[in-house]
């Protein structure tokens, strides 16, 4: 165990790369994750360039923060905070951070974990309904005892993973005696879950211990016999269309169960009215009550091509269900649908599916009216189902036409990877097509939900953007006449290659960024600052743009983060972008002029013109590839020591196609830097600042 350990270190440590550059707030870890609406905790933190850290940015009004001292705040929460997550970011003299997650609950009773409770005999008696803040022990573990009466339902949710903490904890019930109840590891991610029904009156103790055996990491621990949902029925809401809904939990009432295979009790089921808000599919949106984390072991972007909403549909429930929003009327699967009998769909169709039993496997007829490709699309990951399904489209004959699996870009530190089906099919017109879903490792049960959509070819794009730091989390801080870029991630939907524009909304004083065109699947989004903007933090917004047919369309770019300083590019959704302001860099750099033309097969020559802002920085800055468009090749050069220039040539390949393109470079120098200005050295230090943009027009080749 310890060598394979040591070993995972060392892998991990060497697949760091080395990187150096200008401070960056870094948010490694919040002590205490959570706390009731209407009440207040203490909390501390850890990180990196933490200099004058004296205030939090929260993303809801509702949560405040007084600093108390050193790296100590006192964060209240509002009464009316709805229950969920929430993003919190230190601000202090280098910008804004990355941001960590708190827990908001409604109705549960706080508990600060209390030393020594490292053994049975130690263990500290919590109320039934509480949430308790708790830290690892390393080697050690901890224990709490409640008292409970015979025929209640209680879980025990062990919140770590998916609130941004590192803990990969284990949990198990016994009796006060030592006799075992039940024990769990993974549930939700790598989060455990317990749910069982006590035997008899009396005091039952809750170990908890972390599997890595690190110590000082935070977790939030819930003991209650609150109603909590583990899936609904169907998982796609029509929008306008008040849907009733099979609820299936613990402690949601109803007289019936759900006797489907699920680690515990049988769930009790419910049903009641869900509806979707309106303008979820209209404007292409998620809205989330609790980030959405647990849809694998490491944080992902999964949501990033999820249009749909989380909601509560029972009162006081400990958490919230994810529910796909979709313009087409749903259609339930109908069991059983073997090959031999499959389920007859009508064009365009959205079913919400369950696999019931292990090797299920769901078939479906549908009938073209023209010949094409169709788009197939599968939920699972997305919606939080537990399945990896896949997609097999066949003639009546037998004879395959398409196969679909995972899909999803992973992109610097952007992982939109994911289990879910999506692509495109081309089928004959006037045929009839059967169309098979079944999980790639054939599991059923409970949790296995899943929605299938088909539909003729519906063009269509997410857009999404992530802060670019390397190799770790990280927030985005302007430094004064210079500029920062975040990577803009594009998931085309149904052979949409057309031109995406992406801009920025609310950016303060001083502050601007050029519109950033791409027909591709990247684009960096390059942010300037003016050398005399004022200090600031705050929100902004992207938006992006496009003309798909006769639609003109406007959405939001969803914005993520970095989770982890490890190099699996796991990432998550946040609900703002956040940006600061601060003090001057030792360079800006802007490519010239603005605007070029170049015909395809043919190069522009444009100046890349330095401002040298700090006076002992005379050093050369080498001027490297950013993002660049597919088809245009960029020729790298250097701008000399103590020079302001330097020219570099733009070529679009042969046949490229015509439009709008946005290309930059990122320049590269060593700056001397000490974070102490009255230091009698200043080691050199490895600065990366992006140029502001040229938009280049690519003109199609005169015809020979």
């Amino acid at each position: 165990m310890r060598r394979s350990c040591w070993c995972l270190a060392l892998i991990m440590t060497a697949a760091q790369p080395a990187w150096a550059d200008l401070p960056s707030i870094r948010f490694d870890r919040l002590q205490t994750i959570g706390a009731s609406a209407g009440g207040s905790v203490e909390a501390d933190y850890l990180g990196g360039d933490v200099e004058e850290v004296n205030s939090l940015l929260f993303d809801h009004p509702g949560l405040t923060a007084e600093h108390i001292k050193d790296r100590k705040f006192l964060i209240k929460v509002a009464g009316d905070v709805p229950a969920g997550t929430y993003d919190v970011r230190l601000v202090g003299r280098f910008g804004v951070s990355n941001p960590r997650l708190f827990s908001v609950s409604q109705g549960l009773t706080d508990a600060a974990e209390k030393e020594p409770n490292n053994e049975p005999k130690e263990a500290q008696e919590v109320p039934l309904n509480c949430a308790i803040n708790g830290q690892s022990d390393g080697n050690g573990e901890d224990f709490f005892v409640v008292t409970l009466k015979a025929g209640q339902r209680i879980v025990v949710d062990c919140l770590a993973r998916r609130l941004d903490s590192e803990v990969d904890a284990s949990v198990d019930v016994t009796t006060f005696a030592g006799k075992p109840i039940a024990s769990n590891g993974d549930y939700f991610g790598a989060d455990p879950f317990i749910d069982f029904v006590v035997p008899e009156d009396g005091k039952y103790v809750v170990r908890v211990n972390d599997l890595r055996f690190r110590g000082g990491y935070p977790y939030r621990l819930v003991i209650s016999d609150r109603p909590q949902l583990e899936n609904a029925h169907p998982r796609a809401i029509q929008v306008g269309k008040p849907t009733e809904v099979e609820l299936t939990g613990r402690n949601i009432g109803g007289g019936s169960t759900l006797n489907l295979p699920i680690e515990g009790p049988p769930l009790q089921v419910i049903r009641t009215s869900v509806s979707a808000p309106s303008d979820l599919v209209e404007r292409g949106l998620y809205r989330f009550l609790e980030h959405p984390t647990d849809h694998s072991v490491a944080p992902t972007a999964a949501t990033c091509t999820l249009v749909g909403f989380q909601a509560r549909p029972v009162a006081n429930a400990l958490n919230a269900i994810t529910f796909l929003a979709t313009e087409t009327p749903v259609t339930l699967d109908q069991e059983p649908n073997p090959r031999e009998k499959p389920q007859r769909l009508e064009l365009p169709a959205v079913v919400s599916g369950r696999f019931d039993q292990p090797r299920d496997g769901d078939w479906f007829e549908i009938e073209t009216k023209e010949g094409g490709n169709y788009g197939f699309e599968v939920y699972s990951e997305r919606i939080n189902g537990r399945a990896d399904p896949f997609v097999v489209v066949t003639d009546e004959q037998g004879n395959r036409a398409g196969e679909l699996d995972d899909f999803g870009h992973r992109i610097n530190a952007f992982d939109g990877h994911l289990r879910d089906p999506s692509g495109v099919i081309g089928l004959g017109a006037n045929k009839k097509y059967r169309v098979l879903v079944q999980d790639r490792y054939s599991r059923g049960g409970a949790r296995y939900q899943y929605v299938l959509a088909i539909r003729p070819p519906s063009p269509d794009y997410f857009a999404a953007a992530i802060h670019h730091q390397n190799p770790g989390p990280g927030g985005t801080t302007l430094w004064k006449g210079s500029s920062a870029y975040l990577d803009v991630v594009l998931h085309r939907r149904d052979g949409f290659n057309g031109p995406v524009t992406i801009t920025a909304e609310g950016l303060p004083a001083g502050v601007t960024a050029v519109p950033a065109v791409t027909t591709g699947t990247h684009v960096a989004f390059v942010i300037t600052s003016s050398k005399d903007a004022a200090d600031w933090t705050g929100e902004v917004t992207l938006m992006s743009s496009a003309k798909i047919g006769d639609r003109e369309i406007k959405r939001e770019v969803r914005p993520y983060y970095r989770v982890w300083n490890q190099g699996d590019g796991s990432s998550r959704p946040t609900r703002r972008l956040a940006l600061a302001v601060r003090e001057a860099g030792p360079f800006g750099l802007v490519m010239e002029p603005a605007q070029a033309q170049v015909e395809a097969g043919q190069s522009v020559e444009v100046t890349v013109r330095a401002t040298r802002q700090w006076s002992d920085f005379k050093a050369s800055i080498n001027l490297l590839q950013l993002a660049q468009p597919g088809g245009i090749q960029i020729q790298t050069a250097a701008i000399p020591d103590g020079a302001m220039e330097a020219k570099i040539k733009l070529t679009a390949q042969n046949g490229m196609q015509p439009g709008s393109y946005t290309v930059t470079v990122l320049g590269q120098a060593q700056a001397p830097f000490n974070k102490d200005p009255k230091a009698p050295s200043k080691p050199n230090t490895l600065v990366s600042l992006p140029a502001v943009p040229v938009t280049l027009t690519v003109n199609a080749a005169p015809k020979k």
